[in-house]
């Protein structure tokens, strides 16, 4: 009897059974066969694979993953005032959120006072407006920050923002050696994606390597950078982009704080990342796989670290805004459950889901506890978690995580090729990629090439908003500049100025800025006093003209 190549078998079968005339792709545009066999994928067990907890940690950095510690749930929160914030807090930890994360508003994030003009009818719009230590001490009023996990994203500012919260603790008696959790600090992507910064590239990298000689002293369990995918991803990158960018720039931090005479491994474990999880779900799967096998081998091979902690990608999750659709919200539960749930198999460390409501609004505490709900729904009801790794040795989640990794490895040497992150940067060239790869999406959406329910397909003539919003009070603006005032007439003018001085004369030498912050935050200094002394002393960003 004839030897049967059960492929070709195969073939011949597909060939007479199809039934669509499609591309059939991932979500990022990569062509993808009908199915993939053990001849798709070429694996070391060993140097590929492994188990959990080995090297390279592609199936996951500890051992038994979810059987020893779920994921952290840290819903992402701020609006108005840090006293609406920290209500908003507090109803989340009571309905089982085991971590917190601050959302801050745009005045915040750019560097500004709620009381300076610039910030006028912005105030607790898009997250809550912090411009002091009194209003850090607010916003964590009552909340035992000695025990709990908090993440701030926040970019430019960051570095002080850090010390409001390191002050902030000092005041309220907690040790900052027991803090933890992370700031975002990821200023690359900034110029990358998200366009957010305080200073040009080279002071803003000053200041993050301060963070992280300032906090592997004073504040060891705070993770001083959480480099970010996700911002790059919503900004129209692919999975493969998202991969790439985001783990150069974190290479990039790693060379910065080797250059100024640090130990890779007195800093590396404090290094952490921000993933989006998109609506491709395999592909997902793979990204966050390849990106803890990328990692472990750069950081040993190419950076020398000894610490298997320092080889170890540890990541936060949020799924994707962007796939929100202001059409039938409702929709967006479902959307969001699948999310997470690639997060989760993905191995995740930390996991924000989105609400509902968030292309219309900011959530409603209804919308916030359904997002909520459906984390603890994947961790109780599922049983995904009583195995880790549940997804390894499927031959297209391999054959994918095989793909996402070549593809992230011919970035790393365009951008080599270019003069490294910085240079890319102020050229363009990571931008004019996310552009490329962001209008690429949105004309297939347009054209129905890429079905979105609700929107090109399944759309009900007539239909109205069919869920309450959440409305920013009118009075946030006022009661942010009273708060302001009332600062301004109690503290120490005086003492205000010498710290400023200090901060301006740290500018010019080595002297470690993070320290002089929190000096800063105790003697009243605001945000936007601190960010004009930086704007003065290091001068502003102009980015490339790319188009």
């Amino acid at each position: 009897m004839a030897n049967i190549d059960p492929r070709a078998q195969w073939q011949a079968a597909l060939d007479k059974s199809r039934k669509r005339d499609a591309n059939f792709t991932t979500l990022s545009g990569d062509a993808l066969q009908a199915v993939y066999g053990p001849e798709d994928v070429t694996l070391d067990p060993a140097e590929d694979l492994g188990y959990p907890g080995q090297f390279p940690y592609t199936r996951g950095v500890h051992p038994s993953m979810y059987r020893g510690r779920l994921w952290t749930m840290r819903q992402f929160a701020g609006f108005g005032t840090a006293r609406e914030t920290n209500e908003r807090f507090k109803f989340l930890l009571g309905a089982g959120q085991t971590g917190l994360s601050v959302a801050f508003d745009f005045p915040t994030l750019m560097g500004y006072d709620s009381d300076d003009e610039i910030a006028m009818g912005e105030v607790g719009k898009v997250g809550v407006s912090i411009s002091s230590l009194a209003d850090m001490q607010t916003l964590f009023d009552g909340i035992p920050m000695g025990e709990i996990s908090t993440s701030m994203t926040i970019n430019g500012p960051a570095p002080i923002m850090l010390a409001f919260y390191i002050a902030c603790a000092e005041r309220n008696g907690v040790d900052p050696k027991t803090l933890r959790g992370t700031i975002q600090n990821d200023i690359l992507k900034e110029y990358q994606a998200q366009h957010a910064w305080l200073v040009p590239p080279e002071p803003a990298l000053r200041m993050i390597t301060d963070a992280m000689t300032y906090c592997a002293e004073h504040v060891p369990q705070w993770n001083t950078v959480s480099i970010s995918g996700y911002h790059i991803r919503e900004a129209g990158s692919t999975a493969a982009q998202e991969l790439a960018f985001t783990l150069a720039n974190g290479m990039e931090y790693v060379r910065r704080g080797v250059a100024v005479g640090l130990d890779v491994d007195s800093f590396a474990p404090r290094l952490s990342f921000f993933f989006d999880s998109h609506l491709d779900f395999f592909e997902e799967i793979s990204k966050f796989r390849a990106a803890r096998r990328i990692w472990a081998r750069k950081m040993r091979d190419e950076f020398g670290a000894k610490d298997p902690k320092s080889w170890m990608l540890r990541f936060h999750t949020q799924t994707a805004g962007v796939s929100l659709t202001a059409q039938q919200p409702e929709n967006n539960i479902v959307r969001t459950a699948f999310e997470a749930m690639a997060a989760v198999l993905g191995g995740t460390q930390s996991l924000h889901t989105n609400s509902m409501d968030e292309t219309l609004s900011l959530p409603t505490e209804k919308a916030v506890k359904i997002a909520l709900r459906t984390q603890q729904i994947i961790a109780d009801e599922t049983e995904v978690t009583h195995v880790a790794d549940p997804m390894a040795g499927s031959y297209f989640v391999e054959a994918q995580t095989n793909r996402l990794e070549e593809e992230a490895e011919k970035y790393f040497a365009e951008i080599e090729s270019r003069g490294g992150v910085v240079p890319a940067i102020m050229d363009g060239f990571f931008q004019l990629e996310i552009h490329h790869s962001a209008v690429k999406y949105q004309r297939a959406i347009e054209s129905g090439s890429k079905k979105v329910v609700g929107v090109n397909t399944y759309v009900e003539e007539g239909e109205g908003l069919t869920i309450d919003l959440h409305k920013i009070r009118k009075e946030t603006q006022d009661e942010a500049h009273k708060a302001m005032a009332d600062l301004r007439s109690s503290r120490d003018e005086n003492e205000v100025k010498t710290s400023l001085d200090a901060i301006r004369a740290a500018c010019g030498t080595d002297d470690n800025l993070i320290a002089v912050f929190v000096i800063a935050a105790h003697a009243g200094c605001t945000l936007g006093e601190i960010a004009q002394v930086l704007r003065t002393e290091f001068g502003e960003f102009q980015e490339p003209n790319i188009l």
